[in-house]
């Protein structure tokens, strides 16, 4: 059964029932009459007993209401709603609830907002029903078309979903994915010109500046090169200097874990002397971003040159123009799997780091590494990760959108574009195979069997932003 499929006939992994809330008020408030509604949408439906059940959408107000049809006296209908993308939801009350009079046979709720904006709730709608004493049914959750005007915007909103408004953090605790989850937003910002989730930069700095090792540095080295990359773009859309300054700090704490071992390198993690390939990417990328931003630096320059220059002779990059792993205890290739995001780093890496030098002879280099990996990551047309798997929990899901926005970086480089058609047929294949009713993405671009979360949810706005929306 595909992503799809199983939502629409509601056998997605079931979810738990939050306490209730207050009404919302945005543009009007929670239990307005739908005969006001000016226009009528039906998104989703269900059956429960012979019973009709759909959801309604009013896009203009961003509100909703649901209805049951073919029903009897007794019967009852009524709205969940959800704000962290249908995990829970305020049914305590079942909001609108009511019941088929005497001698009827529908009946419909009042209207019900789907976000709580004061309250920045990104929310869903879903619609549900009861035949009397019965068995209840429910539709798959939906959402106005509100902050979804575009494919890419309705990724965005439906990650948004995941954003934990308590600790300020992507799926509740989310680290480097956090970054990269803020970093796909943040494009999202610049690309389509949406700044409704701008809060989120702002919000997510204030709370976590002093979380871990302070300044978003941590232990291990490739965390804290994502996050610098993520305050590079919020600094380069927003011009707030702290950004930045944050930025030079995971550098330099980057730049600190630099040491000899297999003759230089940033190593791994400060407990112990492993030297991989993604940090040492990131290092690249992000001492190349700095010196673009700094008027008369220097030094982050001379750091991405000696980068560079350990790296290609590093024996990572293998016969094929892959980049594995990391390197073993003998310094040599460990042969370890060629993952998407130890391919796409790299390019945004050498983009960034061109512009440093003035240097068009790397992305000569990007354009062979780009070449080689956008055909052997591809199956049946579509970009998949190396052992992929049907879970968006973890680390994995998280580093097809690594790779995407470093091939897209490279994309819009380049004067001819070559990748684009790859891009938006990745794109477009993962919008008509890999989509549910809330704009949710598993992890097949593809399509087939799997979950939701917000490590694939980013990735798929990665690639809706690198193909243009």
């Amino acid at each position: 059964m595909t992503l799809v499929s199983a939502l629409l006939l509601g056998t997605a992994p079931a979810a738990t029932a939050a306490a209730p809330t207050a009404a919302v008020c945005n543009k009007y408030c929670d239990g307005r009459d739908p005969a006001l509604s000016p226009q009528d949408r039906v998104p989703v439906t269900a059956a429960v007993s012979s019973r009709s059940i759909a959801l309604h959408f009013d896009d203009t107000d961003a509100m909703g209401w649901a209805s049951l049809d073919n029903g009897a006296a007794g019967d009852r209908v009524w709205l969940d709603r959800s704000l962290d993308g249908g995990r829970t939801w305020t049914s305590g009350s079942r909001l609108g609830d009511t019941e088929v009079p005497s001698g009827g046979r529908g009946w419909r709720t009042q209207m019900y907002n789907v976000d709580d904006w004061g309250g920045q709730g990104v929310g869903a709608l879903r619609a549900c029903g009861q035949a009397a004493g019965g068995a209840i049914a429910c539709t798959a959750w939906a959402r106005t078309t509100w902050n979804a005007g575009s494919r890419s915007t309705a990724a965005a909103t439906a990650l948004m979903m995941s954003y934990d408004r308590s600790t300020k953090l992507f799926g509740g605790d989310g680290w480097w994915t956090g970054a990269n989850a803020l970093t796909a937003i943040i494009d999202n910002i610049r690309i389509s010109g949406m700044g409704s989730y701008t809060y989120a930069i702002a919000d997510t700095y204030d709370k976590n500046i002093n979380a871990q090792g302070g300044q978003f540095r941590n232990e291990y080295l490739d965390d804290t090169g994502w996050w610098g990359l993520a305050w590079v773009a919020a600094y380069d859309l927003t011009g707030d200097s702290r950004y930045l300054d944050t930025a030079r700090a995971d550098a330099d704490h980057m730049f600190a874990n630099w040491n000899d071992t297999c003759g230089g390198g940033v190593r791994w993690s400060t407990n112990g002397n492993y030297k991989n390939a993604i940090t040492n990417e990131l290092f690249l990328q992000l001492t190349s971003a700095l010196h673009n931003r700094i008027p008369g630096d220097t030094a982050y320059l001379e750091r991405a040159k000696n980068e560079w220059n350990w790296f290609r002779g590093s024996g990572m990059i293998n016969g094929d123009h892959m980049i594995n792993d990391g390197l073993g205890d003998n310094c040599a290739n460990n042969g370890q799997p060629t993952w998407t995001y130890n391919q796409g780093v790299i390019l945004g890496a050498l983009t960034e780091f061109s512009q440093a030098t003035g240097d068009t002879g790397v992305l000569t280099t990007a354009r062979g590494l780009a070449d080689a990996s956008t055909v052997r990551l591809q199956t049946d047309g579509v970009l998949r990760e190396p052992g992929e798997g049907d879970s968006c929990t973890g680390d994995g899901p998280s580093f097809k959108g690594a790779y995407v926005r470093g091939l897209g970086a490279l994309n819009r480089r380049l004067s001819d574009h070559p990748y684009a058609p790859a891009l938006t047929r990745w794109a477009n294949s993962a919008h008509d195979h890999d989509r549910n009713p809330l704009d949710q993405y598993g992890p097949h671009w593809s399509g087939g069997n799997g979950t939701t979360g917000y490590g694939c949810q980013q990735s798929a706005l990665d690639l809706l932003n690198a193909a243009g929306g």
